[in-house]
């Protein structure tokens, strides 16, 4: 058995060899991407004046917290933006979302989501006509999706027929979520931006920016998007923001969510920060370097797991415009058993071995290989899946191409120990 796991690891390295030379090209406009928008950071903090006084947190009340100011005029320079809000107040990029939209939206309103249904955990923020539970429809916000075509594209006829006096806010979801869909490239959500607002002038679009930051060197609000939202603990936190959230855009759409973060009349004015902000400025300053990193996994992945027989989304010399690699699998064993396999190529918590389990704000018991230094930081090595067909797996991080690549031969072994796959000693 030890001889045939030898045999196992061996091929697999040849295998692994072998995808790289092939991906080259892939890996080197990745890294150029990495490059432009690491000058872009680096431009940002240069004409804001970043020096370690700004890494000074604030208490109480946080007033004349300079730290946090700079902070939101860097973020809105490196996104294009009018204005910015970064905090560690937003407990995540659900929270963040709920509060963009909270802020944006009033009663009567609608708010009108135009790449199919959102992501399961903004399900119960959107809620149902008196849940009691406080979500946008229990305040008598309108609520409508449109679901993609059968080629994952807008259903644009439906989307202008479902634009109606009362819609307010647009929202589209850049990444895939938990869909067998290819994510939208910020060109294709300039597109979008264009073409409601031809329809509507004064509708107010919304990005869900999660997984996306620093894919591309472009941003929603660079192409018109009015507000975008993201999570500090995937790609814009750099692996070392312990916590947080921002939004970008407009500054009355900034305005309006810092309102529904805080309270009415004080926003973004407070808010101690604590001992955040060194984490925040330089988890920033390293993203666009760590985003390529885990691009270059994921591209990797793909190419290892097609080279087996297993579909991937997107396949691996695709152009990427976020972070998650979707793996199909035939039946529920192997995808347990990939999610199992990345975490045994976790530095923490490798010894852990994670099971199927409801979740809160998910509809399926889900399963999620997190071994990572930050609880739930998706820039890191992880994958999760929900139980339910079809079986796939959605794999996303790495703050280093050798973890992933790690992780992605740890997995096909637990596929192979299992004899789920039958790992062959070339790739055919």
């Amino acid at each position: 058995m030890v001889e045939q796991e030898n045999t196992n690891w061996t091929t697999l390295e040849q295998w692994a060899e072998a995808a790289e030379e092939q991906a080259a090209p892939v890996f080197r406009r990745m890294d150029k991407i990495a490059e432009r928008n690491q000058w872009k950071v680096i431009q940002a903090f240069q004409k804001h004046r970043v020096s370690d006084f700004h890494f000074n947190g604030s208490t109480g009340y946080g007033y004349n917290d300079s730290g946090r100011e700079v902070l939101d005029l860097v973020y809105a320079d490196i996104f294009g933006a009018e204005a910015a809000l970064v905090r560690p107040h937003f407990v995540s990029g659900t929270h963040t979302i709920s509060c963009a939209l909270f802020g944006l939206l009033r009663p009567g309103e609608e708010l009108l989501y135009i790449t199919g249904r959102p992501y399961d955990t903004l399900h119960k923020v959107i809620g149902k006509p008196g849940d009691g539970t406080g979500s946008l429809q229990d305040f008598g916000i309108k609520y409508t999706e449109v679901d993609l075509s059968a080629d994952g594209s807008i259903h644009w006829e439906h989307v202008v027929s479902s634009i109606s006096e009362s819609t307010k806010v647009i929202g589209i979801q850049r990444s895939r979520g938990y869909e067998w869909r290819s994510s939208f490239t910020v060109a294709q959500i300039g597109e979008m931006v264009k073409r409601v607002k031809a329809v509507k002038p004064d509708v107010l679009v919304f990005v869900d920016n999660c997984y996306g930051e620093f894919t591309e060197e472009l941003e929603p609000t660079q192409v018109g998007a009015d507000l975008i939202a993201g999570s500090l603990i995937k790609n814009p936190g750099g692996g070392i923001a312990p916590t947080g959230g921002y939004v970008a855009g407009t500054k009355d759409a900034v305005e309006k969510t810092a309102y529904r973060l805080t309270a009415p009349g004080i926003g973004g004015e407070v808010g101690a920060t604590l001992g955040t902000l060194r984490a925040m400025y330089q988890g920033l300053f390293l993203a666009p370097h760590l985003v390529g990193q885990a691009l270059k996994g994921s591209a990797f992945a793909a190419l290892m797991f097609q080279h087996i027989g297993f579909e991937t989304n997107p396949p691996w010399n695709a152009g990427r415009t976020d972070l998650i690699q979707a793996v199909r699998f035939a039946e529920a064993r192997q995808l347990i058993a990939f999610v199992q396999g990345v975490q045994r190529a976790a530095a923490v918590d490798a010894h852990v071995v994670p099971e199927p389990s409801e979740m809160p704000g998910y509809d399926y018991p889900v399963i999620m290989a997190a071994g990572t230094f930050m609880q739930g930081g998706s820039l890191e090595l992880s994958a999760d899946a929900p139980i339910r067909e079809p079986y796939i797996a959605y794999m996303q991080g790495g703050l280093t191409y050798a973890h992933v690549k790690y992780g992605v031969l740890k997995a096909l072994m637990t596929l192979a120990e299992r004899e789920l796959i039958v790992i062959k000693p070339h790739i055919s």
